[in-house]
């Protein structure tokens, strides 16, 4: 029994980086729904949308979340002090009338911790009965 060969096949070979940027480039969509009925009562639906591309593609297809989230974008950069500007070399102090303000209310707070303190230390006792 004669087994014939055939012609030199050539098999198709991608490796991991060229899938991901075929990916990444033209963006993949996966969609599916879950619902849970109870005697033909629907107790649940879930809709589950997943887009996989790449962030250029995204703001093609009009979607640019991360740009309004502040967690997600990089600080405002504040402008540098000028080395021998006031700014530098003072630090900014309260006025007279907030210093005084500030006094008071360290002062108020200091009183309620040592009468805290002295209620917690006093042991509790039962109120008499008559």
């Amino acid at each position: 029994m004669a087994i014939q060969q055939g012609g030199p096949t050539h098999l198709s070979t991608t490796n991991i980086a060229d899938l991901l940027e075929r990916v990444l480039d033209k963006g993949v969509v996966i969609a599916g729904d879950v619902k849970l009925k109870l005697l033909d009562i629907e107790l649940l639906t879930i809709q589950l949308r997943l887009v996989v591309c790449s962030v250029d593609k995204a703001q093609q297809m009009g979607i640019d979340w991360w740009s309004q989230t502040k967690s997600l974008c990089a600080p405002e950069e504040t402008p540098p002090i000028e080395a021998g500007t006031e700014a530098e070399t003072k630090p900014a102090l309260p006025s007279p009338e907030e210093h005084e303000a500030l006094q008071q209310r360290v002062e108020e707070l200091q009183q309620q911790l040592e009468q805290i303190q002295t209620e917690q230390q006093t042991p509790w006792r039962r109120p008499k009965t008559p």
